[in-house]
């Protein structure tokens, strides 16, 4: 007989979904004859009447309730389609894989409420807040226990990240961003190439066997922030591993956005995955229930224009909101999803998110021709918080480009200012997501990709005098500016080499020991950043919208701004300097009469401390005459290659 229909509502839930009693599925295929559900492996199964689901009219949905199935129980759809191959179909919103043996492999019923939370007191950054950091999960970190290097042989796992989660605390950073964690196909990825979007990534994952001594690391980390250990138990399967890092991250005060992938599936599909869910007769693009017929990436384009697909894409954000804690969502390559006639499923989606939980920041990577159309509201745009800039970017990596050619080249630094302010039509400054390197940008893939900001700063040598203190202004440029700052794995302690996510590219992997101290221009480096950024922590003027862009002085390679807080003032200035000299007596016009603090002189990071640091002894008085269209002005002294802020609170 068909399975029982008991529990089955119209609001029952795609997918398994653990009940008293029981596990009700729900599974969406269109086109299929007969779809069966296989529980306890796949192996020899033969259709059975008994795991028949039931058609629900109208809907292309199959139904049914099985009475005593447990959490941990395996299954998979036995789908019957009018292709003459019938077969299996791992359920597309499946919580967690079989740990082994992918794609040929089973779902698992899980419990989404089985986590034992320790966040209830976590509070995420306002958006204006945000300092986030960008990470390779597979490989930014893994030491065992003997602190031996694990990454050149196995991916990093979600666990060995946990480990890293009070170096970021320490070092600052309100939210950290990982590529794409769910499954895809092959044990090295960007992440881009899913193909169970439900499921966390199993090479990300450890195996229970090997649990115990992650176990005691965890519980030492919960415990150091007063919360409860965990069982061994609750920390098996990728569900709960995916769970236990934001749950730390949010223990240590780090918010955690979660990479999403809405604009395509696969970089190839298996034949069990979602591609041609239901075993049309014909499998042509036109017969494939998720997908348009248009590819990208080596992937397959979502049907933007189904109901179901688009529900399918909203559920799969509300879960990461929802049963993982997250605190935002950064959307891959919107750019894709608009030219792919995506345009309302974008306003659709951040509409429904916003009503959802207003706390998620949503940030879109949208490249079209008007930047704005990503953040604004609809129907005008598409209604993200945050956008992708590069206007910041743009800007440093020309200028520092230019001052490499040495202290004769002819340097516009001017062309900071059109970086600095809000971009065009706009509303708030904080919606532009700014960064000097990401995962793109510095992967060691293809032709088309730019060198790290230390390498930039000085191709034949990246630990020169010159590498070192370029790349302090360009990285004091990124964390004094307006908008939301990126940094990417490696460059807050001046990495140089690209990176690499190719197991047979262990040299790509960013060095810890060199941070750690083995080379001391990465340890000032790091020092140097960690400062920087508790320091725009510290002044609210550094996160408010203002911004006044003095007069660029590209004789002297000097560019200042204004920042405050409207209202309040609390104004700062920041000086920005690519001359290859010290300036004495630099006159600069000042907002307010009176004593102004030299809050940070990057100067004093070089060789740190820097004995030879130059610098204005704790502040200056701005009592000189008028200058810049402010009516005082003040005496400085400019370090070469450096990045003042003074502040008159």
């Amino acid at each position: 007989m068909v399975a029982a229909q008991d529990h089955i509502t119209v609001d029952t839930p795609l997918g398994a979904t653990v009940i008293d009693g029981g596990v009700t599925m729900r599974f969406w295929a269109p086109a299929a004859e007969h779809v069966y559900v296989a529980f306890d492996g796949a192996g020899a199964y033969r259709p059975d009447p008994k795991d028949e689901l039931l058609r629900q009219p109208g809907t292309g949905d199959w139904t049914g309730f099985f009475p005593g199935v447990e959490v941990g129980t395996k299954y998979r759809y036995f789908v019957v389609g009018t292709d003459a191959e019938p077969g299996f179909k791992r359920d597309p919103r499946a919580r967690e894989l079989e740990l082994y043996g992918y794609p040929d492999c089973d779902a698992l019923v899980v419990d989404a409420d089985a986590y034992p939370w320790h966040d209830a007191g976590f509070t995420p950054p306002e958006f204006a807040d945000l300092i986030v950091y960008q990470f390779h999960v597979g490989v930014w970190y893994a030491v065992d226990e003997q602190s031996h290097d694990l990454r050149p042989d196995r991916p990093a796992k979600l666990l060995d990240a946990v480990q890293r989660v009070p170096y970021l605390a320490d070092l600052g950073v309100t939210a950290v961003q990982p590529l794409p964690v769910v499954e895809f196909q092959g044990e090295w990825s960007l992440g881009y190439n899913g193909t169970d979007l439900f499921s966390p990534e199993m090479d990300y994952c450890v195996d229970p066997a090997d649990l115990p001594p992650y176990l005691a690391r965890v519980n030492a980390l919960l415990a150091a922030r007063g919360a409860a250990p965990l069982r061994i138990d609750e920390l098996e399967g990728q569900v709960n591993q995916l769970k236990a890092f934001v749950d730390i991250c949010h223990l240590y005060g780090v918010a955690v956005l979660i990479d999403v992938v809405y604009n395509h599936a696969g970089g190839g599909l298996d034949r069990q995955s979602l591609d041609y869910i239901d075993l049309p007769a014909d499998p042509g693009p036109e017969n494939n229930a998720y997908f348009s017929g248009q590819g990208w990436a080596g992937g397959r384009v979502f049907a933007f224009d189904r109901a179901e697909v688009r529900r399918f894409l909203l559920d799969n954000a509300k879960m990461f909101l929802d049963e993982y804690h997250a605190d935002g969502l950064r959307f891959d390559e919107v750019t894709v999803i608009d030219a792919m006639g995506g345009w309302a499923f974008c306003q659709e989606l951040t509409a429904e998110l916003r009503a959802h939980k207003p706390s998620a920041v949503q940030i879109a990577e949208y490249w079209g021709e008007f930047r704005w159309l990503a953040v604004r509201r609809p129907p005008a745009g598409m209604g993200f918080d945050i956008g992708y800039s590069d206007g910041i970017r743009d800007a440093v990596r020309a200028v520092l480009a230019q001052a490499a050619g040495g202290a004769d080249a002819s340097v516009d630094i001017g062309r900071l200012a059109g970086g600095l302010y809000r971009p065009w039509h706009t509303e708030f400054a904080w919606q532009a997501y700014q960064c000097l390197e990401n995962h793109d940008l510095v992967l060691d893939m293809d032709d088309h990709r730019a060198p790290r900001i230390a390498r930039l700063a000085d191709a034949s040598n990246p630990r020169s005098w010159y590498a070192r203190s370029r790349s302090r202004v360009a990285t004091g440029v990124l964390l004094t500016a307006p908008g939301v700052p990126m940094l990417f794995m490696g460059e807050e302690f001046l990495e140089d080499k690209l990176w690499s996510d190719s197991p047979d590219r262990g040299d790509r992997l960013i060095w810890w020991d060199g941070a750690a101290g083995e080379d001391p221009a990465m340890a000032d480096f790091l020092r140097y950043t960690r400062d920087l950024i508790h320091l725009r922590r510290a002044l609210p003027a550094l996160r408010a919208e203002p911004i006044t862009v003095y007069p660029a002085d590209p004789a002297n390679r000097v560019l200042a701004y204004q920042r405050w807080v409207p209202g309040a003032g609390r104004d700062v200035v920041v000086v920005i300097s690519l001359s290859e000299s010290t300036l004495r007596g630099y006159r600069l016009g000042f907002p307010r009469p009176g004593h102004w603090r030299e809050v940070f002189n990057s100067d004093f990071y070089d060789h740190f401390p820097n004995p030879w640091v130059a610098g204005n002894n704790g502040g200056v008085w701005a009592d000189g005459p008028g200058m810049h269209g402010l009516a005082q002005s003040a005496a400085l002294t400019v370090p070469a290659n450096s990045v003042l802020v003074f502040a008159a609170d």
